[in-house]
């Protein structure tokens, strides 16, 4: 291969017709490559120099957005409780997360706008590769829909605060707190460490019991099978002084014990006692149900025979 056959080589448009030629010529037919015409025409088009420049250019807005971003995150941080304070206005964590959030992705949206500026050979090829990009089209069309629902539930949720952060909740069977709420998702730490991340539109379609969105005082049951043939009366005196004992019962509410099932040769009772938070009452029950254990083998009060 010669000098000159080199040089045709490095010339993008030279290449183009070459290429095209070339797919034609394997096809039969003529073939219509206009995506590599306009690549390679584009290539052909750059000049070193301003291309350098751009490419700074971009680099300076790229890293300004991500300061001014993680700058503005800060500020609202430290200065939205503070206003909030002076002038008196309702604005819990969950809401303050949001507005950061918001704040955030739009500076984030606002430099790649002023990149996808800086680079002006490329708005041809963007727009015949997009108008021909069908399948993937749609693909995106899904995934931004899909997005822009999350991101809405997510607003909503700052907005009618169905749940906050540092709420704890019953979702799908686990039980946890409200750890993080982002404009796609939500994040509950359970009590095993566990994190579940939730899109915000499922969280925002789903039931979910929130233990705290009022007072965190709630009313627990603890279940005892006992034999048909045990003493009602004894059992259930047993079982109230034991959840009277405990620390953390609530004294100044009702505790009961009701009669929950009976049949065959076993019987359930039912004590309902009130505590503190939901994120106690596993313990506090696991406290009780052992203590109820060793006086009812104290006075010969039989479990049920499963």
């Amino acid at each position: 291969m010669d000098i000159k056959a080199i040089k045709d080589l490095a010339d993008p448009l030279i290449l183009s017709h070459r290429i095209q030629s070339s797919v034609d010529s394997i096809a039969g037919q003529h073939v219509n490559m206009t995506s590599i015409d306009i690549l390679l025409q584009t290539i052909h088009d750059l000049n070193p120099i301003p291309t350098l420049i751009n490419l700074i250019i971009i680099l300076i807005i790229a890293l300004l957005t991500y300061f001014a971003a993680k700058f503005a995150d800060r500020m609202l941080e430290n200065y939205i409780p503070k206003v909030v304070g002076k002038v008196e206005m309702e604005l819990d964590e969950t809401a303050g997360v949001m507005i950061r959030r918001v704040v955030s992705a739009s500076i984030y949206i606002l430099g790649l706008t002023l990149i996808i500026f800086q680079i002006p050979q490329l708005h041809s090829l963007a727009t015949v590769m997009l108008a021909s990009a069908g399948l993937a089209g749609l693909a995106i069309g899904y995934a931004a829909k899909d997005s822009l629902a999350n991101f809405t539930s997510g607003v909503f949720i700052a907005i009618f605060r169905p749940f906050r952060v540092g709420d704890w909740v019953d979702f799908r069977n686990d039980y946890g707190v409200i750890e993080d709420l982002t404009l796609r998702h939500t994040v509950i730490l359970t009590k095993d460490y566990r994190r579940i991340i939730v899109p915000n539109n499922i969280m925002s379609n789903e039931p979910i019991i929130n233990w705290t969105i009022k007072e965190p005082v709630i009313t627990w049951y603890v279940d005892f099978d006992l034999s048909r043939a045990s003493d009602i009366d004894k059992a259930r005196e047993i079982i109230l002084q034991e959840a009277r004992k405990h620390p953390l019962v609530l004294k100044d509410r009702v505790i009961k014990v009701l009669v929950n099932d009976s049949k065959y040769s076993e019987l359930n009772l039912r004590l309902y006692m009130d505590i503190p938070g939901r994120e106690m009452a596993s313990d506090i029950a696991s406290d009780v149900r052992e203590a109820v254990k060793k006086r009812f083998e104290a006075d010969d009060i039989k479990p049920a025979v499963k």
